[in-house]
């Protein structure tokens, strides 16, 4: 499959599965469910084509395992970044380890001041090592990473998810569990 295609697809996938699903006027359940059939006929309406193949082959070959389906491959959702709310059904899991997050230095100071917020997202994302952290923060320049003290949050009473694709979520990190 043609490369470009592939990138394009699960860029546009990311944004109407996670963002702005009325671009293609597709409804998505309260989990974030979208039935396949009608994001397939949405989508080629809408002029951006798509079919099972290419659908099927960008789930699975995604490397950030971004999207999920259902078991009889009949829905399919994002797996996590939603700025739309759903309501994922996540299971709250205690991190026995520090986790990470990849940033760039331009966003150290409000960082330090302020903590990691989720922003315009439903959750701030985390990593479980370092180098999974470098490639996320190396999207936007030269990364720095950041040690989350996980479990002294948790054991503070702070929340931690993990979605479906391995990314630790949680709603906030305040700055005194951050490494800098």
């Amino acid at each position: 499959m043609n490369e470009n295609i592939i990138k394009s697809t699960s860029k546009f996938l990311s944004l109407v599965l996670r963002h702005a699903p009325e671009k293609i006027a597709l409804t998505l359940d309260e989990n974030g469910w979208a039935n396949v059939e009608e994001l397939i006929i949405q989508c080629n309406k809408f002029h951006k084509k798509l079919d099972h193949a290419l659908l099927d082959y960008v789930v699975e070959n995604n490397d950030k395992k971004r999207f999920a389906f259902n078991e009889d491959k009949t829905k399919i959702r994002a797996s996590q970044g939603h700025s739309i709310s759903v309501e994922l059904e996540l299971k709250e899991i205690e991190p026995i380890h520090f986790l990470y997050h990849g940033t760039v230095d331009k966003f150290l100071p409000a960082i330090r001041k302020e903590g990691l917020l989720k922003m315009s997202r439903q959750h701030v994302h985390l990593s479980q090592d370092r180098e999974t952290a470098i490639k996320v923060g190396s999207r936007r320049g030269k990364p720095v990473i950041l040690s989350i003290n996980a479990p002294k949050m948790h054991a503070d009473g702070y929340s931690f998810y993990v979605s479906e694709n391995g990314v630790w979520l949680t709603d906030q990190v305040p700055a005194e569990y951050i490494e800098f």
